[in-house]
């Protein structure tokens, strides 16, 4: 057994190999920074002020990534694990162990620190951080992943650090009490009909995955099943997927046996969403983030706005009210129909959708519409590439509003957009994801 004392300086670590560590800080993405002499150890799993037995999961020169196998001393600031399965702690609560008021210190020191680092950013004020309203039993949606023990289908998450292990769950303290039943349910159908889990070693094997999606205003729990093309007693699902191949993924052919459509409200509006259209995955902070988006927008009733990423319309048709016209872009056909009818359900008539991807779509959008005012962009975690930041200076807004999911990539879109006349203003952390490393944020930028 390896110990952290600086005896292997030039050493490379070994996969494999199990170091005894001290974990000194937290890296961006949450996972614990220790050292081994001159070798930097990222370990998920450990805490500030922890001691921990690691194994090395990759090794380079001058840093390693390894896994926490033994807590062997907990820091002083740790809290008890309070969502565990197959007696570890849970893979989707990483910082369950961190005090919840130190996990939103360290998510807004996160934020501030990739503005400064990467995007070389200043002069803009960083707001407190929105707290989550409720620190468990907050997301409306998880995916789970089937596999088998002792002969019989298991369903829950994979292991930490394993793609090969799934880790049963019975309760899981990130989803409500409704979608716990409907995933137990559909593991016991799975039992009861021997119906065998897909292998991805040997491609063997039918079911997959589950994905419960919960309407935490309406009550509706949908889910859909996932699994290899074949033949299979009829599930107690919505939604039943059918993958050819050796495909990895969750999307493919789907027939719908029970309620196709997910329903659900937010900032008073009843909204309907197919199953493939994005929605944030807490719909209580959705309304907090979204409440932040419009009060940056600074609507005063007559702007042209544009929703870039628009989905299912959900910022558009929350800003419609306080603006002359909104226009959505998203590359999904299906989230546009979702939108249209949203709009329509909820009387807005100054609302219009357009199918098409930001890269190509916006050009045409401002031939059809006209320039905005202000425009709103809620990109996925890789942020916008160099030709979407050129799309949107020209559209030559007087506000960007950029609703961030990874501060990451918030901060060089920021420079770019400042390289054209853009100054950063504010920048607002919402914590969407409590006992996780994720954090949220909106960001104004204004034409100077």
């Amino acid at each position: 057994m390896a110990q952290a004392t600086g005896e292997r300086p030039e050493a490379r670590a070994r996969r494999g190999e199990r170091l005894d560590l001290d974990i000194e800080s937290l890296a961006f993405g949450g996972r614990g920074v220790a050292r081994a002499g001159g070798l930097v150890v990222f370990v998920s799993g450990g805490l500030p002020g922890d001691r921990v037995r690691a194994e090395v999961t990759k090794g380079k020169r001058r840093f390693a990534e390894a896994r926490t196998v033994e807590l062997l001393r907990p820091g002083a600031d740790r809290v008890a694990d309070r969502c565990i399965h197959g007696g570890e702690p849970c893979p989707g609560s990483p910082w369950q162990g961190l005090p919840y008021e130190r996990q939103l210190v360290h998510k807004r020191e996160q934020v501030d620190e990739a503005l400064r680092r990467i995007g070389d950013l200043d002069g803009f004020e960083l707001e407190e951080i929105e707290p989550a309203a409720e620190q468990w039993r907050y997301r409306n949606k998880l995916e789970y992943s089937f596999g088998e023990r002792e002969g019989e289908p298991v369903l829950g998450f994979h292991a930490r650090g394993r793609w090969d292990l799934i880790v049963d769950v019975e309760d899981c303290l990130l989803a409500s009490e409704r979608g716990n039943a409907a995933r137990n349910e559909v593991r016991e159908w799975a039992r009861q009909e021997s119906v065998p889990a897909y292998d991805r070693r040997t491609h063997e094997g039918v079911l997959r995955n589950l994905v419960v999606r919960e309407g935490r205003r309406s009550g509706q729990v949908q889910t859909r099943l996932v699994t290899s093309a074949a033949r299979l007693p009829k599930p107690p699902v919505d939604l039943h997927t059918a993958i050819e191949g050796d495909s990895g993924g969750t999307e493919g052919p789907t027939g719908v046996l029970g309620e196709e459509r997910l329903r659900e409200e937010l900032c008073g509006l009843r909204l309907e969403m197919s199953h493939g259209a994005f929605f944030q995955t807490n719909t209580e902070m959705a309304e907090r983030l979204y409440a932040v988006a419009a009060d940056y927008a600074g609507l005063s009733g007559a702007e042209r706005v544009f929703d870039l990423y628009c989905g299912i319309g959900t910022i558009g048709l929350t800003m419609a009210k306080g603006a002359g016209e909104v226009w959505g872009l998203e590359i999904v056909p299906e989230a546009i129909a979702d939108a249209e009818r949203n709009a329509e359900r909820n009387g807005i008539e100054n609302a219009r959708f357009m199918a098409g991807s930001a890269r190509t779509g916006v050009r045409p959008l401002i031939e059809r519409a006209g320039k905005p005012d202000v425009v709103v962009v809620d990109p996925p975690r890789a942020g916008l590439s160099q030709k979407i930041v050129r799309r949107l200076i020209e559209c030559e807004a007087k506000r960007i509003v950029y609703v961030s999911c990874n501060p990451t990539t918030l901060a060089p879109n920021a420079a770019q957009l400042g390289e054209a006349g853009y100054s950063l203003r504010r920048v607002k952390p919402v914590d969407m994801f409590p006992q996780t490393p994720h954090i949220e944020c909106v960001a104004l930028l204004e034409k100077t």
